[in-house]
């Protein structure tokens, strides 16, 4: 499975253990945007927000709260998964390519890859 899509009107799983959210087929993005669909409901200003293109900081790498003097960054599929579900979009994230978006209060350019050594060493935002 290299491709990982929910339609939005998915309802939430039930009744799965650790191992299968977090290391079936999916690598835990379909926990991830479940997770967001939640905090959208929870936390509407939020959802506003990567409504509004922003990349606000969250549980994964990948979200801006400033510029940088490098104006571009890497971050995890895990944070593109969780904010697809902020979002109130359909899960559709491709484990095989890199994404990237463009915060709209930052400017910050962030490249969400399957690459974990790209993102894991570099300086926060």
């Amino acid at each position: 499975m290299t491709h990982i899509r929910r339609p939005i009107t998915t309802a939430p799983r039930t009744g799965l253990n650790r191992e299968e959210l977090w290391s079936d087929q999916d690598k835990g993005l379909i926990k991830c945007w479940e997770i967001g669909r939640d905090r959208a409901a929870r936390f509407p200003e939020l959802a506003h927000r990567c409504l509004a293109g922003e990349l606000p900081v969250l549980g994964w790498k990948g979200g801006v709260s400033r510029s940088l003097k490098k104006n571009a960054k890497f971050g995890c599929l895990k944070y593109l998964a969780q904010w697809q579900g902020l979002r109130g979009e359909d899960l559709d994230i491709d484990l095989t390519q890199e994404r990237t978006l463009t915060c709209s209060s930052t400017n910050m350019v962030v490249t969400f890859t399957p690459d974990r050594a790209k993102y894991v060493n570099q300086e926060p935002a």
